[in-house]
């Protein structure tokens, strides 16, 4: 039976409940330590920010717009817009084209952009050996413990 009124209306809470001191939390899971959250490590940079950030590098450094580098490799300026803020993975056809239009060939693209990557591995080691527990970082088939 019941405790509710039939004349009343029901509410339910969608919103999570805090658990009361003492309890496990929701479904028995562990409550969260106390302290704020824990800093994260440093992500991996994906490809495409890397190969993003090398296109629009060469073309600033080249000052050229958007749109003139975006007509010389017949890619649409939205699209190409897209590869260097990261957003879109684009295939090998564009990123030949974008860097042809720079004066680039695809080799020198993925140079650079594979220059970054080491460079990013690097700098993790390197803040690595600042932390108390460092871990191992992987790059290229060897280890690079700190």
């Amino acid at each position: 039976m019941s405790t509710h009124a039939p004349n009343e209306p029901r509410v339910l809470s969608l919103r999570q409940q805090a658990p009361s001191p003492g309890s496990r939390g929701v479904a028995g899971t562990p409550p969260r330590p106390v302290g704020g959250p824990q800093p994260r490590p440093p992500r991996e940079p994906l490809w495409r920010d890397l190969v993003g950030d090398v296109l629009r590098r060469e073309r600033l450094a080249q000052e050229r717009t958007l749109k003139d580098v975006s007509e010389a490799a017949r890619i649409s300026m939205p699209y190409l817009s897209e590869v260097e803020r990261g957003r879109k993975e684009a295939s090998s056809e564009v990123l030949a084209a974008a860097a042809q239009a720079l004066g680039l060939g695809l080799a020198d693209l993925l140079l650079l952009a594979g220059d970054e990557l080491a460079r990013h591995a690097r700098s993790r080691v390197v803040r690595s050996r600042t932390s108390p527990t460092p871990p191992t970082a992987r790059y290229d088939g060897l280890c690079l413990a700190a």
